[in-house]
C-alpha cells in the first residue's frame, strides 16, 4: 500500500511561520525515510494558524531537502 502525508505547515502557538516551515522540512525528511510515496503540502492565504501560502516555493525547499519521495500540492 503507497501512503501519502498531506501537510498544512501549522503555526503552533507562540511559533513563527519560519519554525512551522522547519517542521514541514523534518517531516518530509521523515516521510521519506519511513517509505512513504507523496508528500503533498497546502495552500491557504489569510490563515494565521497556517504558514503555507505559496506551495510552489515550498516545494522547492522540500524537493531540495529528500531524494526520493513525490511531492506535490492540493
Amino acid at each position: 500500500m503507497k501512503l501519502s502525508i498531506l501537510d498544512q505547515s501549522p503555526i503552533r502557538e507562540g511559533g513563527t511561520p519560519h519554525q512551522a516551515f522547519q517542521e514541514t522540512l523534518t517531516l518530509a525528511r521523515k516521510a521519506e525515510a519511513m517509505n512513504y510515496h507523496r508528500f503533498w503540502v497546502s495552500e491557504h492565504h489569510n490563515a494565521h494558524c497556517l504558514a503555507g501560502s505559496a506551495p510552489e516555493v515550498l516545494l522547492a525547499a522540500i524537493g531540495a531537502a529528500t531524494e526520493q519521495i513525490r511531492i506535490g500540492s492540493g
